[in-house]
């Protein structure tokens, strides 16, 4: 099946307001740049590139989030731009269902984005726009799979921002696919302007003052790590060798106390964070 195909069954099954935003975006994406090509990435991202990737989106639970590979160059002065504010390359856009999108400066930023990859070496996507043979198709979705490390685990680059997180999430596998997003939902739910990042294939969230949280899919759970656990009241359950960190072990099939776990995020964030080469 072809990328643009991908998307179309996408867009046909998120039947709520979802659905229909993803295809409001992916119209004014065609409007600002007929040549665009259309990918699939990492198991279930749609991808639009000119010259290189510029434009990622996603449904959420509560939410679509439309993410810029270089949306920090890129000129936002209708301050569209509400997510993944910390990074130094990726920008994102979280829409909600009463939000109303400003089709004219989306597409002004959308047309930045494509002058942007017209002048600087970014990403290529071969992609598709129309059909193309079977064989060829399967091979181009087999390469753009992120190899699935023990565990089930994704192996994703390190990046900086929310777009290697969400890249991270699509690639994981069955039940923990869903479990990641919600969990990345209420994070940035609980704190916004949250930092985010992928470090050895881990998703990690943080502040100005560190890290305070990441988390990491084993065969049987997903293993949530905060990072000064201990810190905490009450601590999360299970311990760990490292004197400061506690873990939550998040199983299939058993509900997930989604206010006890905003109110360790509240109290992570809080603290002074983990910062790399210390204790």
């Amino acid at each position: 099946m072809t990328a643009s195909k991908q998307i179309d069954k996408l867009i046909a099954k998120t039947k709520d307001w979802r659905g229909d935003r993803l295809a409001e975006i992916r119209k004014l994406i065609h409007e600002v740049d007929p040549d665009v090509v259309e990918d699939w990435k990492w198991m279930g991202t749609p991808c639009w590139s000119h010259e290189g990737m510029y434009v990622i989106a996603n449904p959420h639970k509560d939410k679509v989030k439309l993410t810029f590979f270089h949306g920090a160059k890129l000129p936002d002065p209708k301050k569209l731009f509400n997510a993944g504010l910390g990074g130094g390359k990726w920008r994102a856009i979280d829409i909600r269902e009463k939000d109303k999108v400003n089709r004219t400066a989306l597409k002004a930023l959308l047309r930045a984005a494509v002058k942007y990859n017209a002048k600087h070496q970014v990403p290529k996507s071969k992609g598709s726009r129309q059909s193309m043979p079977k064989k060829k198709a399967a091979k181009k979705k087999s390469a753009a799979r992120p190899r699935l490390l023990s565990g089930g685990n994704p192996q994703i680059a390190m990046g900086d921002g929310d777009a290697p997180v969400q890249a991270y999430i699509a690639a994981v596998p069955g039940w923990k696919r869903d479990a990641s997003r919600r969990l990345d939902d209420l994070i940035t739910r609980t704190i916004p302007g949250v930092r985010k990042a992928v470090k050895w294939n881990s998703p990690f969230y943080g502040t100005e003052r560190g890290w305070f949280l990441g988390f990491h899919c084993f065969t049987k759970y997903i293993k949530v790590n905060f990072f000064r656990g201990t810190s905490l009241s009450p601590m999360p359950p299970v311990g760990s060798k490292d004197k400061n960190a506690r873990y939550l072990h998040i199983e299939e099939g058993e509900p997930l106390d989604e206010a006890q776990v905003a109110s360790w995020v509240r109290q992570a964030a809080a603290l002074p964070g983990w910062v790399m080469g210390n204790s």
